[in-house]
């Protein structure tokens, strides 16, 4: 994957930093090494859709089934409440053993001391296998706080048959932001639209797809971190809001509906694309209608192809009586063939070359799982992720400016200032 400058800066001391914390041991996921001790793990996971949940059930029902004094416990979570639900059990004690989560939200956590440093325990296939600018979204002082398991991107999906009727490029390296903008404008006709996008929750997306022109957001870590936002932060925004109200090639009403409510449309041919996370391709699969076509452009481009690298990951929590067990539960759950089974399930990229490679052979490239996996190549850690307050700033103060401007109530100037003076609101 490629760095940004500070990740290639920071590569080879990761690199070096992982390797003399590890333990040396054998924890290849063959159980406890020889101890006798009887141990039951909850594992509390968030995984959603059908296909990811049996995955992920039958990575479960595998590993106890091979290590009969570690028994390992499926609890269902939720991504929509994991972040308070972790507040209240890291408070209150009861944090799951193996907790799933995003690096984004752990930055808070590991840096408040909940979260056990993995590095001792963790083995040294698992930290071979994932690069070291990912590593760097869930590490720390040469801490290790959790292990990446699953990568998303924003992507283009495309309606095939209205794509070749309007004669639209679907091929390259790349798309151009001006040539997405030019495509949806040419695609829009007789009350329909070029693009469909779900912006509900649009904080995630813009700060993502940010990165494509060089957009931070931030700058420092922690708690002295400060909020950037200028010309290149507000980018994004300001194409989505000129495709909408200036050409009228995205659906404004798109804008107030979350990712699965414009798949109806796409399905429909009121949308000849639409962009979301690369996930949504297996809710098109289940739910398209029988001979629909449909695919997924090259990577959008600004300045770059760069976005946030924002891992699922899974850690351990610092009081957990059994972080030795769950390290090795952890490191069963990273082998390729594991990864690459709840990576196909929920469409979604794994950290480890090895897991892409099943997934490439096993799909050979269809669905959309060539141009998936090229748009995780340039995937690196993004500032907000080592701002402790981000979850707090996303939630109070992006997500509502951010609503308020793509339904056309405030201008660009307007955005600006609320999404810098808020960062002072939640920080201080």
């Amino acid at each position: 994957m490629l760095r940004k400058p500070i990740i290639a800066l920071l590569a080879a001391s990761a690199l070096v930093t992982l390797a003399a914390c590890g333990s040396g041991d054998d924890k290849s996921g063959s159980g406890d090494s020889g101890s006798t001790e009887k141990v039951t793990l909850k594992f509390q996971s968030l995984a959603f859709q059908k296909t990811t949940v049996a995955a992920t059930k039958k990575i479960v029902a595998d590993w106890n089934a091979a290590n009969p004094n570690i028994q390992v416990e499926y609890v269902q979570g939720s991504w929509d409440s994991v972040h308070d639900q972790l507040v209240t059990q890291f408070q209150g004690g009861t944090a799951p053993d193996v907790i799933q989560d995003e690096s984004a939200d752990i930055t808070g956590f590991a840096n408040q001391g909940y979260l056990a440093d993995l590095s001792q325990y963790l083995s040294q296939e698992t930290k071979d296998a994932v690069s070291p600018g990912v590593w760097e979204t869930v590490s720390k002082d040469g801490k290790v706080f959790a292990a990446p398991t699953l990568l998303q991107s924003y992507v283009v999906f495309g309606n095939t048959a209205l794509l070749k009727q309007a004669g639209v490029a679907t091929t390259g390296d790349s798309l151009s932001w001006d040539d997405l903008q030019a495509n949806a404008k040419k695609l829009t006709a007789g009350g329909k639209y070029g693009l469909g996008w779900g912006l509900k929750s649009p904080t995630a997306t813009v700060l993502n797809l940010g990165m494509n022109f060089d957009g931070a957001f931030f700058e420092g870590t922690g708690r002295d971190a400060k909020a950037k936002i200028g010309d290149a932060e507000l980018e994004v925004p300001k194409r989505i809001h000129s495709m909408a109200y200036t050409d009228k090639s995205i659906d404004p009403t798109s804008l107030t509906q979350s990712g699965s409510d414009v798949l109806p449309g796409f399905f429909g041919g009121k949308y000849a694309m639409i962009v979301g996370g690369n996930y949504a391709a297996q809710q098109i699969v289940e739910q398209a209608p029988k001979g629909f076509q449909w695919e997924v452009l090259p990577p959008l481009k600004g300045t770059s192809e760069k976005q946030a690298a924002n891992p699922q990951t899974l850690s351990v929590p610092a009081e957990g009586k059994h972080i030795k067990q769950a390290a090795q539960f952890i490191d069963y759950f990273m082998k390729a063939d594991n990864l690459a089974a709840v990576g196909q399930g929920d469409w979604l990229i794994p950290t480890t070359k090895a897991a892409r490679d099943v997934i490439a052979k096993e799909t050979g490239g269809k669905n959309g799982w060539t141009q998936t996996l090229a748009s995780g190549e340039e995937l690196t850690k993004a500032p907000f992720q080592s701002v402790e307050n981000y979850p707090k700033w996303k939630d109070q103060i992006a997500t509502p400016a951010l609503q308020e401007f793509l339904a056309n109530k405030i201008d660009l100037a307007a955005l600006g200032k609320k999404l810098n003076d808020g960062w002072g609101q939640v920080n201080s």
